[in-house]
């Protein structure tokens, strides 16, 4: 989103600055090229060359290169919509590390590897998230009242069986056994993590439900655990079927207890969960409380290479073979999953960086909001949520001249937050306060962004040069696919007339055979082929062979010289014999076969055609440009050049 900030009485005094230190060396069709920028690029291509490259050949190189940006300019080019989209997109990626706050960073990695260092039982009880605002409210409401249930003394778990909608956890009382950092959303983590054990929280937010939280004593972190199995499914059932089942487990068991190399082989044959069964019964890294308890108990509790003794969980009959075990991570093993995980749009944390990121740069650039302004939005949608008469009413001479913000000295109207807005609307009062906070955070943080690129353009060298190289060269990709590179081969007339005027440039050291080779089942297929051919156009014959004796032959048009096709080679040259590769077509022929000294056509070297072409064409393009555009070039400063 662009805001078009006025922004030019700063960054017009900071690029008067730079311009003193970093003078035009030269000016290519009214725009200048900074010294700065043609050093960068001087070494860069230096160093891409085996041999140092003399200053003025690359002058005359770096002139041909800026006259097709400023072609690709006069053309239009850098005003498309792909192409600021494109930029757009590379500016902010490219400015991106320079806003990075390592610092906030690394305080929230660290507050990560903390919680990472323990594990905490907890339970909770839970009411998803509605589609409607008097829905949440509800649920909300409820939830206080069953926290004030418990804590005049109700029973908890009883509470979590009765009004939890976690499946997984309700029949438990809302018990999720022990939980590790990383598993759970940001602000139920913290939570659990925080309170006091035995302790219930207040209603909670996660992404999509509302909670209150109880923990107990944390215990020092565990680790991973990784195990194969086998289960037999004991689930429902006669108690004579649940004997049969106590009876098999425990057969497999003894087979185990006296060869336990055979656990994989017994997993894959009598395992019922067939998913890791397929792998002899090897399951991934799993960590506390991502297992029922009474397999989290045993798998932690067994030594690595161990075999467990059977024994049962909701599921049925079990037998574990713990394979390895690894410690928590230490902070520098955790930080850049970590840093991935905060930085995932999805993760709560994600907004807390760029709220800091916000905060960061108007304090830089001495932004602020209008908070009269603000405070009428808000009363506005507080009564009537963020309906169609919002845009009308907000969009009147009144308001729309109004400054939403400044930047600096420089304001930012209403209407640019406005549009930013796309028309979106929320007429719930309750939803719409928080969809109209997020939109002006959003317009925020935008406004700043694009203040802080505007900033790192002006004064950050190594950004500055690489966003210039980025544009031109996009810039001079597009130009010269217009006019040399689409034009060179699409142009098959001006093809055929460059060739025809240097004929004599394309030579071959050895002759060539061409013609159209044909595998076939037999040979009266091959001879059927031939006469098909002869009886059509030579434009349309390869086309229409091909189609028509699909499955019976093989018929394409070859040129080649001697040595390059063991078929050609027999048919042409009477050099071995004339065998397909494809044990399906026996015989072999060449149509309108013939031996040939020197190319016939350009389709017979459209390759080496098609390159002197385009350097014809670029030649004559630069040309032009040198004649249309205007270069000035200031010898006292190129003298300075390193």
């Amino acid at each position: 989103m662009k805001t078009t900030l006025l922004l030019g009485a700063g960054l017009g005094i900071c690029a008067l600055a730079w311009a003193a230190k970093d003078p035009v060396i030269m000016t290519v069709n009214g725009v200048d090229v900074p010294k700065s920028e043609f050093e960068y690029l001087y070494h860069k291509n230096s160093q891409q060359q085996l041999a140092p490259q003399p200053l003025e050949d690359y002058v005359e190189m770096f002139v041909n290169y800026r006259l097709k940006v400023a072609d690709a300019m006069a053309a239009g080019i850098d005003t498309t919509a792909a192409f600021r989209q494109e930029m757009d997109q590379y500016r902010h990626d490219l400015a991106a590390p320079y806003m990075t706050d390592s610092v906030y960073l690394d305080k929230l990695v660290a507050e990560a590897y903390g919680r990472s260092r323990e594990e905490v039982p907890t339970s909770h009880i839970m009411i998803f998230k509605a589609p409607s605002a008097e829905a949440n409210a509800t649920a909300v409401a409820k939830l206080d009242s069953i926290r004030n249930v418990v804590m005049a003394g109700g029973d908890f778990a009883e509470m979590a069986r009765l009004y939890s909608q976690d499946r997984g956890s309700n029949s438990r009382g809302g018990s999720l056994g022990y939980i590790t950092a990383g598993r759970y959303p940001y602000t139920f983590e913290l939570t659990a993590y925080s309170i006091k054990p035995g302790e219930v929280s207040e209603v909670i937010e996660s992404p999509v439900a509302y909670h209150i939280v109880k923990t107990g004593g944390h215990r020092p972190a565990r680790g991973t655990v990784r195990a194969s199995h086998i289960l037999i499914m004991d689930q429902k059932g006669t108690p004579e079927e649940s004997a049969a089942r106590k009876a098999r487990i425990d057969s497999i068991y003894e087979v185990l207890k006296a060869s336990p190399s055979k656990f994989e082989d017994m997993a894959m044959r009598y395992s019922d969960d067939k998913g890791s069964a397929r792998q002899g019964g090897l399951l991934q890294w799993f960590g506390s409380g991502m297992m029922v308890q009474e397999f989290d108990s045993v798998a932690f509790a067994l030594p690595v290479g161990q075999i467990s003794e059977p024994f049962r969980t909701q599921f049925g009959w079990h037998i574990i073979n713990k394979i390895d075990r690894k410690d928590p991570p230490s902070l520098d093993e955790m930080r850049a999953q970590e840093i991935a995980r905060i930085m995932n749009p999805q993760d709560e944390r994600c907004a807390l960086v760029k709220k800091n990121q916000t905060a960061q740069l108007a304090k830089k650039h001495n932004a602020r909001l209008n908070d009269a302004l603000v405070g009428k939005l808000n009363s506005y949608v507080a009564s009537n949520g963020v309906d169609s008469l919002f845009y009308v009413t907000f969009s009147t001479p009144e308001y729309v001249s109004q400054e939403i913000m400044k930047v600096g000295k420089q304001p930012v109207m209403l209407q640019a937050f406005l549009s930013s807005m796309h028309g979106g609307l929320q007429p719930n009062p309750v939803i719409g306060a928080k969809y109209l906070d997020n939109a002006i955070s959003n317009f925020e943080n935008s406004t700043l962004v694009e203040a802080e690129e505007a900033w790192l353009e002006a004064n950050e060298a190594d950004y500055r040069n690489l966003l210039h190289e980025y544009t031109n060269g996009s810039l001079l990709y597009e130009a010269s696919v217009r006019n040399v590179w689409d034009k060179a081969s699409k142009d098959i007339k001006g093809l055929e007339e460059y060739f025809e005027r240097n004929r004599s440039n394309y030579k071959w050291d050895v002759p060539h055979a061409k013609g159209i080779l044909v595998q076939a089942k037999n040979d009266s297929v091959a001879a059927d082929v031939a006469r098909r051919y002869a009886a059509l156009p030579k434009d349309e014959a390869l086309a229409t062979l091909k189609k028509e004796y699909k499955g019976e032959a093989s018929i394409d048009r070859v040129l080649v010289q001697r040595g390059q096709n063991p078929m050609v080679d027999a048919l042409m040259f009477g050099v071995g014999e004339a065998t397909s590769p494809n044990a399906n077509f026996s015989t072999c022929l060449m149509i309108d076969g013939r031996v040939i000294d020197a190319p016939e056509e350009v389709s017979d070297v459209r390759g080496l055609v098609t390159g002197d072409y385009q350097e014809e064409l670029e030649q004559v393009w630069i040309s032009d440009l040198r004649s249309r555009y205007p270069v000035e070039i200031n010898r006292k400063v190129l003298k300075k050049v390193k």
